[in-house]
């Protein structure tokens, strides 16, 4: 490989020698040398007749000057010397006080020789020495050798075939034979190679240059654009066959940029088929009457449409006729003006709906007339959107006609915006600064909402609670039951909203519900009294009897006390039996007055147990008469103010389910003994009061009638006592339900809320689940 590269540079050279410029030839001369081999370094020093030294070459590498005064330096002496002798070895030549011996120290050249060469037919034009730096000492006298063969061939330069043509070629040129061998370059080829020193060219050529100079001379024919690539450049290369040479010329250009550039345009255009072939939006071109050139492959999606169906079609027949007139006005002119344009319109589906468009055009204008040719369209779907903007204004218009109050804030609770409903009960006016949220709310209550509140609103999404507002410039405020969101924004920030509604009137009519409750539950009393009254009648007859047993009895020792003394102790006996008696009387005299009382109902922690044997205390004859036992069992026994209510309006409601149970015994076991269970437990969160009978139960039809007011299954009942009893219940946070058995019976469950579950207020919220 190494031959092949110096024979190519020493034909070059030769070629030049006749044809090229003296630079040329001193480059090819030197690219020539370097191939020998132990050569390190290689410089070419033309002869300056006219100054007596040998001088650098302008294109190559350069010596340093001498010592001493340029004017008086003079090279003729080794002049001479060269003129004698082929090569002088450049250990000879330094210690002299010529001019090239200082400049050879200066260089720091210690091996190597220096041969003079002068092209035949020629005076001093062209002569000049080469200087060789060897590796070794030993190298200079194969220096000898090739200097002889350097001389040789300058004495017989005109044998040397004409390389004109060769040499004329502005581009990169090689002359291969039919082994694919190359045979000579021109001064481009040099200068290409010359661009690295590790370069050859077989570095350059195309990797099968060997098979397409044999095709090439096989076929007579020229090979074109033949690509091959060094480093980051591209050359193209064109093999020209010479059959009656039995040679190849093979040119080349740099078309590193031509290529990048056709590349970067195939990218290019893969990548915008790419966008267009899967983007959602549909890319089309119309002709200036709106009439479809051509559509991506997303109008089937949006559309229902084939890129084939739409040719031909017009966008006017596809546009929703209210749109219609207003799109084509609104094309026209903004195109032919600015040649853009953006319209938001609807267009019909292939199944008949329409969809919302959003449509970008640009119009593509004729060269020399600059008329709109050609309209290019970018259409996204936008139903959603517009669907979502319809959908927040009517929010909007809702929130504004609320007559809750609605407020924005953002994360340090400063008020952004409101409602007119919140502004006029908060005393704001339209235009300034709003102000913060914590100037409505007391201390107390803006600490819970920013604490308990904001965490609760975050972790749930919204937080409930009554809060007091105070309007401003007011000193009165009003009870509001307030909502509390937390949003995230889109940058990851939060900010509030708020819904608060007034309760006084809710309030007002609340009490007012209330009262009219108490109303009914104390009538309710009055008849259950009334049906009781034959049994509470004989409960007060036993101790009236006893009464006027015991004075007649105490009357008559009275009348005998002078004759028997002693009978002051009988009537001392008798005395206390009647208040014993008068007591019992009045005990019961104080439950029936307490159980039928008018009066507002107070919500307290009650005692369960005094609660329930009161109830019992009330129904005992009743039980009695309709041989009914009743069991009371209270698995939270020591526990005994568990929950919150009204005494009376509890009694009310055990009383009821009692005599329901005792009733529904009787109608199964008639003149036979029978019980009735009263069992009181807890769990996580509630108080369960259970009453079971040993009844009928239920009908299949009557589970979903059984509280509904005015429904009984007595021939005599009002059918209130169960719906009453359950609004009673409700009204302090429990239900009140019904638990079919297994076997016969009913049992009705009575769920308190515990008073650990309270908020802290001690006010009973609104009806709770069921926890039976």
């Amino acid at each position: 490989m190494e031959s092949e590269r110096a024979q190519l540079y020493l034909n070059l050279w030769l070629s030049l020698l006749s044809q090229g410029s003296a630079p040329e030839q001193a480059s090819a001369l030197r690219r020539y040398v370097s191939t020998w081999p132990g050569v390190q370094q290689v410089f070419w020093l033309p002869w300056q007749p006219s100054e007596q030294v040998y001088t650098n070459d302008e294109d190559g590498p350069a010596l340093p000057s001498g010592h001493g005064n340029p004017l008086n330096a003079s090279d003729d002496g080794i002049r001479e010397q060269l003129q004698s002798q082929i090569c002088i070895p450049l250990p000879n030549i330094r210690p002299g006080d010529s001019w090239l011996a200082g400049r050879l120290r200066r260089a720091g050249l210690a091996h190597g020789g220096m041969i003079s060469l002068m092209p035949k037919g020629r005076t001093s034009e062209g002569e000049g020495i080469l200087v060789i730096s060897t590796e070794q000492p030993s190298h200079v006298s194969s220096l000898t050798a090739m200097g002889t063969l350097l001389k040789t061939l300058l004495a017989n330069i005109s044998a040397q075939p004409p390389e004109g043509l060769l040499q004329s070629d502005p581009l990169p040129t090689v002359r291969f034979d039919k082994q694919a061998k190359p045979k000579a370059i021109n001064i481009s080829m040099q200068n290409l190679l010359s661009c690295r020193d590790d370069l050859s060219l077989q570095d350059l050529l195309p990797v099968n240059y060997v098979q397409l100079i044999a095709s090439c001379l096989k076929q007579e024919r020229v090979i074109a654009e033949v690509e091959s690539k060094l480093d980051e450049r591209y050359f193209l290369w064109q093999f020209f066959p010479e059959p009656s040479m039995g040679s190849v010329i093979v040119r080349c250009r740099d078309a590193t940029q031509e290529i990048l550039n056709k590349r970067e345009a195939e990218t290019a255009s893969r990548l915008y088929r790419l966008i267009t072939e899967n983007t959602t939006d549909l890319i089309s071109r119309h002709r200036p009457d709106g009439g479809f050139l051509d559509a991506s492959a997303a109008s089937w999606t949006l559309l229902g449409y084939w890129p084939e169906e739409l040719r031909g079609m017009q966008v006017r027949e596809m546009v929703h006729p209210s749109d219609r007139d207003l799109l084509l006005l609104q094309m026209v002119e903004p195109l032919e003006r600015d040649g853009y344009l953006t319209l938001t319109y609807r267009i019909r589906h292939r199944d008949g709906h329409y969809l919302w468009f959003e449509t970008a055009f640009r119009g593509i204008r004729e060269t020399y007339t600059g008329d709109v040719v050609e309209i290019v369209g970018i259409s996204r779907d936008i139903t959603a959107r517009v669907r979502a903007e319809e959908e927040n204004r009517r929010l909007a218009e809702v929130v504004r006609a609320n007559t809750d109050l609605v407020l924005f804030t953002d994360s340090h609770w400063q008020l952004t915006k409101m409602n007119p409903s919140a502004r006029t009960a908060l005393g704001i006016c339209e235009e300034g600064e709003l102000p913060n949220l914590a100037d409505f709310l007391s201390p107390q209550d803006f600490d819970r909402l920013r604490e308990e509140g904001w965490e609760e609103a975050i972790r749930q999404g919204a937080w409930t609670t009554e809060v007091k507002l105070t309007p401003l410039k007011y000193k009165t405020g009003f009870v509001a039951s307030l909502v509390l969101l937390a949003h995230k924004g889109a940058g990851g920030q939060y900010y509030a909203s708020l819904v608060a509604r007034d309760m006084t009137e809710r309030e007002l009519r609340e009490a007012e519900q209330r009262r009219h409750q108490d109303e009914l539950a104390h009538t309710a009393r009055l008849v259950t009294m009334g049906e009781l009254a034959s049994g509470i009648a004989h409960e007060l007859n036993q101790p009236l009897a006893a009464v006027i047993n015991y004075a007649s009895a105490s009357q008559r020792y009275l009348e005998t006390l002078p004759q028997t003394p002693q009978n002051a102790a009988r009537v001392a006996e008798g005395l206390q039996l009647i208040c014993g008696q008068a007591s019992h009387a009045s005990a019961v005299i104080n439950r029936l007055r307490n159980f039928l009382r008018k009066s507002p109902r107070n919500i307290q922690p009650l005692d369960i147990d005094m609660v329930v044997w009161e109830a019992v205390g009330l129904c005992a004859s009743e039980a009695s008469r309709y041989k009914v036992t009743i069991n009371y069992c209270n698995a939270e026994h020591e526990k005994r103010s568990l929950v919150y209510g009204d005494a009376v309006l509890l009694e009310q409601v055990l009383i009821n389910l009692l005599r329901n149970a005792i009733d529904a015994n009787w109608s199964v076991h008639p003149n036979q003994d029978s019980m009735v269970d009263i069992n009181v437990s807890t769990n996580a969160q509630w108080l369960l009061i259970r009453v079971k009978d040993q009844g009928p139960g239920l009908k299949p039809d009557e589970s979903d009638k059984l509280f509904t007011p005015f429904y009984t299954s007595k021939p005599d009942g009002l059918g209130l006592g169960l719906s009453m009893s359950r609004t009673i219940v409700e009204g302090f946070g429990g239900s009140l339900d019904v638990e079919p058995s297994d076997r016969r019976g009913l049992t009705f469950c009575c769920s308190l809320p515990l008073r650990s579950n309270k908020d802290r207020s001690g006010e009973i919220s609104g009806p709770r689940s069921n926890a039976c």
